[in-house]
C-alpha cells in the first residue's frame, strides 16, 4: 500500500517558537526546515529544556553543559536563529512532564508570542518506523502541547505576564503522525551544517548518526518521496490549536 502524500505546511506566519529537550534535537532534521523559514524571512527562537549535560558518557554534566550549550547556540546560527535559550531545573535524562516544565514553557511563549510553535516528537516511535523514543523527548513534547494552552489562559500563571492566544499550530517534528512536509532542497545543507556544529557529541557516537550527511540526506530524501516536487524534506504532525 503507498503511504500517503505529506501536505505542505502553512506559511502564513511571522514569528515561530522551537521547544526542545536537549542540544542536537533540532538539528537531527527540523533544522532544515527553520533554515528554509529564516530565509523567508521569519523569525523563529529556540527554547531548550536542559544543555544535554549528561549526554557524552566520557565528560562529566559540570563540563559538557557549557560545552554542549556552546554547540547548541552555533548549530542555531548555522541556519539563522540568534535567539537561544536554556531553562533551569530539568535535568537532562531526568525531565519531568508537569507544572513546573509547562510554566517555564508558557512563560517564553508569552515572552517570544509566537503563531507557530515546533516541539519534538512525542510519541512512542518515530516517522518512518525508527527506534523507540524516549522519556526527555516524551515529556517536553507534551508539556509544550499543553502549555500552548495554558499561556493563553489568562487565570494561569498570571505572575507571567499577558496571556498570549495567538499560536494557531504546534509542528511535531519526526512524529509518526506526520502529515505535513516542508520542501529543503536548498536547506539542507544548512541543516547538515547545524548538526555538524555538535562536534563534541558527534565524536562520542558511533552508526549512522555520527555521521551528519549521510543521516540527514537519505532521511530527507526518504520523507520527499511522500512530499511531490520535493528532493528532500522534513516531516511535521500539524496540531490545529
Amino acid at each position: 500500500m503507498t503511504a500517503p502524500s505529506l501536505e505542505p505546511m502553512p506559511g502564513d506566519w511571522t514569528r515561530g517558537l522551537a521547544v526542545v529537550a536537549h542540544p542536537d534535537d533540532l538539528e537531527y532534521g527540523a533544522s532544515s526546515a527553520i533554515a528554509r523559514w529564516t530565509d523567508e524571512g521569519r523569525d523563529v527562537a529556540y527554547l531548550l529544556a536542559c544543555r544535554g549535560e549528561a549526554g557524552i558518557d566520557t565528560l562529566p554534566p559540570a563540563e559538557c553543559g557549557p560545552l554542549r550549550e556552546a554547540e547548541q547556540r552555533a548549530a542555531a546560527a548555522e541556519v539563522g536563529v540568534s535567539v537561544v535559550e536554556f531553562l533551569d531545573g530539568h535535568p537532562d535524562g531526568l525531565i519531568e512532564y508537569g507544572i513546573p516544565l509547562r510554566r517555564d514553557i508558557a512563560a517564553a511563549i508569552r515572552r517570544h508570542r509566537p503563531e507557530l510553535v515546533v516541539t519534538g516528537n512525542f510519541h512512542e516511535t518515530w516517522f518512518g518506523g525508527g527506534g523507540r523514543n524516549m522519556a526527555d523527548h516524551i515529556a517536553v513534547g507534551r508539556a509544550c502541547v499543553d502549555a500552548v494552552r495554558d499561556a493563553a489562559n489568562r487565570w494561569l500563571f498570571p505572575e507571567l505576564g499577558e496571556p498570549w492566544s495567538g499560536v494557531r499550530w504546534v509542528a511535531v517534528a519526526g512524529s509518526p503522525l506526520s502529515g505535513h512536509g516542508v520542501a529543503v532542497d536548498d536547506h539542507l545543507d544548512r541543516g547538515i551544517a547545524s548538526l555538524t556544529a555538535h562536534r563534541a557529541y558527534l565524536a562520542a557516537l558511533d552508526g549512522e548518526m555520527a555521521d551528519p550527511g549521510s543521516f540527514l540526506r537519505g532521511h530527507a530524501a526518504a520523507a520527499a518521496e511522500h512530499l511531490p516536487g520535493a528532493r528532500f524534506a522534513t516531516t511535521f504532525e500539524l496540531i490545529a490549536v
